[in-house]
């Protein structure tokens, strides 16, 4: 029995698309426009690194644009075939280790190496330890907001700058050393702190299920896991607290306050993002009625008075 060219391209095709459907199932795409993204960003990381700036010699004969594929390969403690493979986007595994090594090899920034770490679909064991800069611009901010509280926190809730009213308005902020200003700690385990919150229960349950929430994405990370060690040691109220395994997402309320100064105020929280991601952001309390707009104006006036100059 003779087939036709046409059935034959017909059943060509029909062996065909299976391959091709595989191919184009969302997960294995992603996964391979990952692979080929992580390629292209560390070549042109290589390329723009001179051999001088990593302690290697130049050469006469050198051709390539910074430096070679084996020299990074020497420098991150890897074997030069797997390098080639990660940079031909093979499917090949990638280590957090090697990661770690390849950022230093490469000289990556903090946002190069979270990017490298995104792409390659693993989670950074080390993040840069440093806090984001409050710029001046950002503190600018912090003042001109006055006289309503309101403040620079991470994702991890570390106070990161305030204006004068926000460093009054649950304790004497400047006192508490720098180490424990962090809004999880000092909820839990500052009594002054804690006797400001009229709802301090309520308030204790949705910490710690956002701080839940949002370390998901840090599990790995050094000084999360130091911090909720401190918590789980220091405070039986956030033991319950976390064991109740409950996450929620950030979102705008009301809270009332009780200020020892000028009384009960009734504000309006607002998280305001100061990037594209879930990092730092500006947290802003706006007075919810008349009294509470006086009083916190009041508070203003008594933070100017007691000699504070510029936020914190």
């Amino acid at each position: 029995m003779t087939t036709t060219a046409q059935e034959s391209t017909g059943a060509a095709s029909r062996t065909a698309a299976p391959e091709t459907d595989r191919e184009l199932r969302p997960p294995e795409a992603e996964s391979r426009v990952r692979r080929h993204e992580l390629a292209a960003f560390l070549r042109s990381r290589r390329e723009r690194i001179a051999p001088e700036q990593v302690g290697l010699p130049r050469g006469r004969r050198r051709r390539t644009p910074g430096l070679r594929r084996e020299e990074v390969a020497q420098l991150s403690a890897v074997g030069v075939t797997w390098y080639t493979w990660l940079e031909q986007a093979r499917d090949i595994q990638v280590s957090v280790q090697v990661l770690d090594a390849l950022a230093r090899a490469l000289l990556l920034d903090p946002t190069e190496r979270a990017h490298l770490f995104r792409l390659a679909g693993a989670v950074d064991p080390t993040p840069a330890t440093v806090c984001p800069s409050i710029s001046p611009a950002v503190r600018a901010l912090l003042e001109q907001f006055e006289p309503y509280p309101a403040c620079v926190q991470n994702s991890r809730y570390d106070i990161l700058a305030h204006n004068r009213t926000y460093g009054l308005l649950l304790c004497d902020l400047d006192a508490v050393p720098p180490e424990d200003r962090n809004c999880m700690i000092l909820s839990f385990t500052h009594d002054e702190w804690r006797s400001s919150i009229v709802h301090l229960e309520e308030a204790q349950r949705l910490m710690a299920a956002r701080f839940r929430t949002t370390m998901a994405g840090h599990l790995a990370e050094p000084a999360w896991k130091m911090l909720l060690k401190r918590l789980r040691a220091e405070s039986a109220e956030f033991l319950e607290a976390w064991d109740r395994y409950e996450v929620v997402a950030h979102r705008s309320k009301r809270k009332e306050f009780l200020n020892r100064y000028v009384g009960l105020v009734s504000v309006d929280h607002t998280d305001l993002w100061l990037g594209p991601e879930a990092g730092p952001r500006m947290v802003t309390y706006v007075p919810a009625d008349e009294t509470s707009r006086e009083r916190l104006e009041r508070l203003h006036a008594i933070a100017l008075a007691r000699g504070a100059t510029s936020p914190g």
